[in-house]
């Protein structure tokens, strides 16, 4: 059984200022096994965020339906954990308490949910920050947090949304091999939204390609590359033809 499910799904929605009704998704359908890793490139607007939040729960679908593990998906989920594009950590938390607070509102009780952060913190990279605060930290380390907040309550499902975008091009790089070597070791099912091409190739077991609106996928594309993958293999001339591949289908709608 997969472990997520788009069946035909389309999402409408009517714009505020001229009531007109628009298409952001047109009869997405795909699947994804457990453990997989699915990266989605697109042009801007085509419709990824919503595609993260109609798997977190967050929006409704206007036709069609989502699947986890079989079961319909009604509403928001505790099998699902986001990392934005912001960290948005508490400022007056610590990193330790940050990590925790998804914890609490989950009930766990106090020294569980501690030592559940600690580990966390420290697979992350994090280990001997657990008393820093937010403005202490350097843009990466502060994503760390985000992150370990996320697998802390320990997902089933693991979304991006665009997660290193905000960080400069060397930290981004360090950061997409820390994910990596991460994600080796949770093997959550992820689903990865990103505009940079070979970021998504990098980490992906697929990578799909999505058009402009209204959002559809236009392809679906193995990445067979063994792991773990070092920045080496960004050079490799089959990860080129990939990259390649993917921005000539992404260019038509590039303005």
């Amino acid at each position: 059984m997969p472990k997520l499910e788009f069946l035909d799904v389309s999402v409408q929605f009517q714009l505020r200022r001229t009531k007109q009704w628009v298409t952001a998704l047109h009869e997405i359908r795909f699947e994804i096994p457990v453990g997989q890793f699915v990266a989605i490139v697109g042009p801007s607007g085509c419709g990824k965020t919503t595609l993260l939040n109609l798997a977190a729960g967050l929006v409704p679908p206007t036709s069609g339906k989502l699947l986890i593990d079989g079961q319909l998906i009604t509403g928001t989920h505790r099998d699902c954990a986001m990392v934005f594009q912001s960290a948005a950590l508490m400022p007056w938390r610590t990193v330790l308490a940050n990590v925790i607070y998804g914890l609490e509102l989950q009930g766990c009780h106090l020294s569980t949910a501690k030592s559940r952060a600690r580990y966390f913190i420290e697979l992350v990279g994090l280990q001997g920050f657990e008393e820093s605060f937010p403005h202490e930290l350097s843009g990466g380390m502060k994503q760390r947090v985000n992150l370990a907040r996320a697998l802390a309550v320990e997902p089933n499902l693991l979304l991006f949304d665009e997660p290193l975008s905000a960080l400069d091009a060397q930290s981004r790089e360090y950061m997409q091999g820390e994910i990596q070597r991460i994600w080796l070791q949770t093997r959550n099912t992820a689903i990865y939204v990103t505009h940079q091409i070979n970021e998504a190739i990098f980490l992906a077991d697929r990578v799909l390609v999505m058009t402009s609106r209204p959002g559809q996928i236009s392809d679906d594309i193995q990445i067979d590359f063994p792991r773990p993958r070092t920045r080496d293999i960004k050079r490799d001339s089959q990860f080129l033809e990939i990259e390649d591949n993917v921005w000539q289908q992404l260019q038509p709608y590039l303005h």
